[in-house]
């Protein structure tokens, strides 16, 4: 519920009558008639539209091979299990993330290590993944937070030097290039997410890419139980029923309907991102000349695909809290939202981290201060293809608003 205090602050009639969502699917007649031609097809989980949906993206962002999953956190779990990371190994990520980052290396029974932002890209700062790696580290999750690329030439050096694997954390990055390549066939494996409010969609759904086929190979065990059918495979062989289970997987296979929707996104992917960058430039351009705020800052080596807009609040010209500015713009009808509560903070991160005090290696008791501090600042804006002009102007409109009525005199 929105205080007196606030309301009184946002004042008059709300810059919009209908609320806007920070972000939401755009599925078209295209969409809905790719799902209906599968869902009268024989098939419903895994067929033909899996591996032909594999082999777009694959090829979209240059990679080798894909394998799909059933969600973007069965994708990271995947990539953790054929990165061979065990109980007793550390992984290092960053605590600015959703929880999939680092849950997904206690799924493997590993530790996982957080290193500190960088305070102009808000992505993870390699300086800090070095001062963190010891002789248990094995595998390294940069995060492209928001779309924009970590420094990965950094990340790769760190990770030849210390034998350590990366896998990419591009839930937010379909598109977004560094250096002139596509994010995707960069790393060791890269992890896409297809849920409603990414790139594209597939209702939930998530891929891992990668060039190295043994990789390949233990991804397609893990999802569909650790089961193989392929005869060269197998141990034994009893006849033309048998498989056998070679390891305990899971049941992480994303169905046909589902990978005919992505199929069908993706051929609209270049002009949602193009869609994106557009309504960021208009944000940029509205908001560069307040002091009150930092528009977000654009690395030159990087593309950014543009899945938030986090704007950062210079709290020291306002009368009031983050808290206090985000109310007032529900108040206006804004969806705004907050990318992310730093998860060396929640509950269970703050008892794994007390309970192994190697998870930090730095002198200050929080593993990430920088990630706290940015944390009281930031507000995502509305951002999603689907966005009219007019909604981008209401966008605008209340935080010039909100903000006006708030900052210092």
């Amino acid at each position: 519920m929105v205080s007196a205090d606030v309301l009184a602050i946002a004042g008059g009639k709300p810059v919009r009558d209908t609320f806007l969502p920070y972000a939401r699917q755009w599925v078209d007649e295209e969409d809905i008639q790719a799902v209906n031609e599968v869902l009268r097809s024989d098939w419903l989980t895994t067929g033909p539209k899996v591996p032909e949906f594999e082999e777009r993206v694959a090829e979209y962002v240059g990679a080798k091979y894909a394998v799909a999953f059933s969600s973007g956190t069965a994708a990271l779990h995947g990539a953790c299990f054929a990165a061979g990371l065990a109980r007793g190994d550390e992984a290092i990520t960053t605590p600015m993330t959703f929880a999939a980052s680092a849950n997904c290396i206690r799924f493997m029974g590993a530790l996982p290590v957080f290193a500190d932002i960088d305070l102009k890209t808000y992505n993870i700062d390699p300086a800090e993944i070095a001062k963190n790696i010891t002789g248990d580290t094995k595998v390294v999750i940069p995060v492209h937070y928001t779309g924009q690329s970590c420094d990965l030439d950094a990340i790769h050096k760190l990770a030849r030097e210390h034998d350590l694997i990366v896998i990419e954390d591009a839930a937010h990055a379909l598109g977004a290039a560094y250096k002139g390549r596509r994010i995707g066939a960069l790393s060791d494996m890269t992890v896409f997410s297809f849920h409603p409010v990414k790139h594209i969609t597939t209702g939930e759904g998530g891929m891992v890419v990668t060039d190295n086929q043994e990789y390949y190979e233990w991804l397609k065990l893990f999802r569909s139980h650790g089961i193989v059918r392929d005869r060269d495979e197998m141990v034994d062989y009893h006849g033309p029923w048998y498989y056998e289970v070679q390891d305990a997987g899971y049941n992480y296979r994303m169905t046909d309907f589902q990978a005919a929707l992505g199929i069908s996104q993706l051929k609209k992917l270049d002009r949602f991102l193009a869609r994106r960058r557009e309504i960021a430039a208009r944000y940029n351009e509205a908001f560069k000349d307040m002091p009150e705020v930092e528009i977000p800052y654009q690395h030159p080596d990087g593309e950014s695909a543009w899945h938030l807009y986090v704007l950062a609040l210079n709290l020291d010209r306002l009368q009031v809290n983050r808290r206090f500015v985000y109310e007032a713009l529900c108040a206006e009808n804004i969806g705004v939202q907050v990318h992310y509560i730093p998860l060396h903070i929640h509950p269970y991160y703050k008892w794994l981290i007390n309970s192994n005090p190697n998870i930090c290696t730095f002198e200050d008791p929080s593993p990430a201060p920088r990630a706290e501090e940015l944390y009281r600042r930031i507000i995502s804006l509305p951002l999603f293809p689907a966005m009219s002009d007019r909604d981008v102007d209401d966008v605008i409109a209340a935080v010039r608003k909100v903000i006006t009525r708030v900052r210092k005199k």
